[in-house]
């Protein structure tokens, strides 16, 4: 149904005012009823690759040169009136993140019923009526009801699933994902994957998954591009892909996702394969690379003798949901319920559960951020609970916390320097603005970061540095405690590695403790000493991680371990 070949796009750099290659030589087909996955890092080129092919690319700023035949027409040589016939109809798209796709001033419904009728030349009434129906189709609860739901009051599953009601919409011949599970819960990530299989093999649709994360791309495709740098290096059917890679880059992308089965000291990252003809299979080299049994029993026995840093007792975040004219409570959400525990000095105590099972609440009351309904919080012995504002500050230099999303936690009008520099003047630290840059210098370089960059704006970083920069502002108090929210979900799985890898080795050097929050359960195996699976608020097990794993003693459990993507750990 599709075949490129020899694609090649360049795009113009106003400030060299000259033409840069992103995608060089890529050739591939994807037939009826086939799913053709495409993996890479960011900016490997696999998104500019699909945006060529709906013919999305600005002319003015880019050249494409190639071809591609759509069942043997030449994309690339039509009109702009031609094109149009074919984007959203016989080829429709699933956009990354739907919260920026879909327009928040209009309800679900209308967006989904204005591209029907956009192509298709029916009434309201009718095109209403398909709405619903695909909404029906892709398993939306209450499709009536989502109609009239502006995208702010959906859940990001339930978002992704009016994307793909829209991308449908038109009958696609192909239908092109674009990351369409980054940053969603594993139990939504599996059925969004299980979703758009059926929906393919009922419609006997071709499709071009796109992703990071080689995991996510076994669970859905037939065959496998693997791009770098602008190039397709390595393709073939996943089985041959993932049982016998053959070009380094893919032997590191398969290594640096965490194993369920090994407990790791350091994950593997790219750079470490490239380059290499590295013969061992991966399973060995992981297994050289993890604790043996008597160095976790050491850890363990050093970890749990002493008192806890951190004690909770029956802590409860309840919020009241009001109603009618007067705003009566009719209702109470118990987003933290009666949590109990302690977290240990040196420790990483691993927090996981799906989007709304109080994680993050649960984080955020710790540090007094939510004031907790009751229950009490003891920090070093201290009870926390009511400490006053005067309070309050002081102890959050020893609490800091790292947000989920690096660049909406970053001030974009302030360099780095100056983010970084704001908490040491607030809480006085040091004795002049020049000893606290040369502190935060370091500290920069301690993160992997270069000096040079204290003068550069968030916008200036990659995702990976971004998020190095935030981890750098948590730790320039000098804390003893750091909650960690979701701070790796929406990073590369090479990136996510690297990142992992710097908090542990943080953990080592400065002697840290860490809550570390997160709905993926291999990342959270792989970086805690004990783990606590949340919902609905409460505690629902607790554990030491190879314990949960392997043993699991309750039906949610069994369910989030079996949606992790993936059994790329047992090559």
């Amino acid at each position: 149904m599709l075949n490129i070949k020899d694609l090649n796009i360049q795009f113009f750099d106003q400030e060299t005012h000259s033409w840069n290659t992103a995608v060089s030589k890529v050739n591939f087909n994807v037939g009826r009823g086939k799913v053709l996955g495409i993996v890479g890092e960011s900016g490997s080129g696999k998104s500019v690759t699909s945006f060529s092919i709906m013919r999305l690319l600005d002319p003015q700023h880019s050249r494409v040169e190639g071809t591609i035949l759509f069942n043997n027409i030449n994309l690339n040589e039509l009109s702009d009136d031609e094109i149009r016939h074919y984007r959203g109809n016989k080829i429709a798209m699933i956009f990354q993140e739907p919260m920026t796709s879909l327009n928040p001033v209009f309800t679900c419904g209308d967006q989904v019923q204005e591209a029907i009728m956009l192509h298709q030349q029916i009434n309201k009434k009718a095109a209403k009526e398909k709405t619903i129906a695909l909404f029906k189709e892709v398993q939306l609860p209450r499709p009536e009801s989502i109609f009239d739901t502006y995208p702010h009051q959906l859940s990001g599953g339930q978002k992704q699933r009016v994307m793909i009601a829209m991308a449908l919409s038109c009958n696609p011949e192909l239908l092109i994902a674009d990351e369409p599970t980054t940053a969603l819960d594993v139990t939504v990530q599996q059925t969004i994957l299980q979703l758009l299989l059926r929906l393919k093999n009922e419609r006997n649709m071709a499709m071009i998954f796109i992703s990071h994360d080689l995991g996510v791309i076994s669970e859905i495709a037939d065959d496998v591009a693997v791009m770098y740098k602008g190039e397709i290096i390595e393709q073939g059917t996943v089985s041959n892909l993932f049982h016998h890679p053959r070009h380094s880059y893919t032997k590191g992308l398969l290594a640096c996702r965490p194993s369920p089965l090994y407990r790791l000291k350091k994950l593997p990252v790219v750079a470490d394969f490239l380059g290499k003809n590295e013969s061992k299979p991966i399973a060995y080299l992981l297994a050289e690379n993890s604790y043996t049994d008597a160095e976790i029993d050491y850890k363990r026995n050093n970890l749990y003798t002493q008192p806890p840093i951190l004690e909770l007792k029956d802590l409860c975040t309840w919020y009241p949901v009001r109603n009618g004219l007067f705003g009566q409570t009719t209702a109470v959400v118990k987003a933290v319920d009666g949590i109990s525990m302690k977290v240990f000095p040196g420790e990483t105590l691993g927090l996981a559960g799906e989007s709304g099972c109080g994680k993050t609440t649960l984080g955020r009351s710790i540090l007094r951020l939510i004031e907790p309904s009751s229950g009490q919080i003891f920090f070093e012995g201290t009870d926390i609970t009511h400490l006053k504002p005067s309070g309050l500050r002081k102890l959050r230099r020893e609490i800091q916390l790292i947000f989920q999303d690096p660049y909406s936690s970053l001030n974009p009008r302030m360099t780095v320097g100056n983010t970084l520099m704001e908490p040491l003047q607030v809480h006085q630290l040091f004795h002049s603005d020049k000893q606290r840059k040369t502190h935060l210098q370091n500290l920069l370089q301690m993160v992997g970061l270069n000096p040079d960059h204290f003068n550069r704006y968030p916008h200036e970083f990659s995702g990976g540095q971004r998020q190095r920069i935030v981890i750098a502002r948590a730790l320039a108090l000098q804390p003893k405690f750091i909650i960690c929210d979701e701070s790796v979900s929406a990073l590369d799985v090479s990136v996510q590695a690297q990142v992992l890898n710097l908090l542990r080795q943080l953990q080592q050097e400065l002697g840290l403790t860490y809550i570390f929050i997160s709905h993926d359960l291999a990342v959270v195996k792989h970086l805690s000493d004990r783990m606590i699976i949340m919902n609905k608020g409460k505690i629902e097990e607790e554990g030491f991680p190879e314990i949960i794993y392997n043993h699991p003693q309750t039906d949610y459990t069994k369910k989030l371990i079996a949606a992790i993507p993936g059994n790329i750990h047992l090559m």
